[in-house]
């Protein structure tokens, strides 16, 4: 074969047009795996953040109900606050329970280094609780026409979740998650 040839062999193998497609189709399967990706990290973010809610909100409830044995069940008056008769008078009662055992046991979390920790098999963290802040808020003895006869308890809780994207390790996920909870006498 002289030069000529393979010259007009190279030229030939350039200029034909099978298979040109086939850098465009990887790329648009590695746009694909990363765009695909990124909305399952998000997905998993979404779904720890809202299983954290759902047990924190969980955990309130039962302290909530936990209160109910000191609930005034003025049946006529119509109110619910947690207050206990003293002498000729009622002091107010309430109960903060173990919001924290209540989560540990739900989310099987451990503690370490003031957190409440929940980690992978392979010993990675999956995500972190701290900060847990429960505001109850009692009804008043003597409503009168007043609306507000829920016993009322608040809480608000910080979640930090690490996020990972094509292997990297990137900035956390810190949210504050809010759950509120109330009781009121059916009858």
């Amino acid at each position: 074969m002289e030069v000529g040839e393979i010259l007009h062999k190279i030229k030939r193998i350039l200029t034909d047009k099978k298979g040109s497609s086939f850098p465009l189709i990887v790329a648009v399967t590695l746009c694909l795996v990363m765009i695909f990706t990124g909305v399952s990290e998000y997905f998993r973010l979404m779904i720890i953040a809202q299983g954290v809610r759902d047990a924190v909100q969980d955990a309130v409830i039962s302290t909530v109900n936990d209160n109910y044995d000191d609930v005034y069940h003025g049946v006529r008056e119509g109110y619910s606050g947690g207050y206990q008769p003293m002498a000729d008078d009622f002091e107010e009662s309430l109960d903060y329970g173990t919001i924290y055992d209540r989560l540990d046991t739900i989310l099987g979390l451990s503690r370490k280094s003031g957190y409440h920790v929940k980690t992978t098999s392979e010993g990675k963290i999956e995500f972190k609780i701290w900060n847990l802040e429960v505001d109850i808020r009692n009804a008043p003895l003597a409503l009168g026409d007043r609306s507000d006869s829920r016993f009322e308890a608040d809480s608000s809780i910080m979640l930090e979740v690490p996020v990972s994207f094509g292997g990297r390790l990137l900035p956390s996920m810190k949210m504050k998650i809010k759950t509120s909870a109330g009781y009121t006498p059916k009858f």
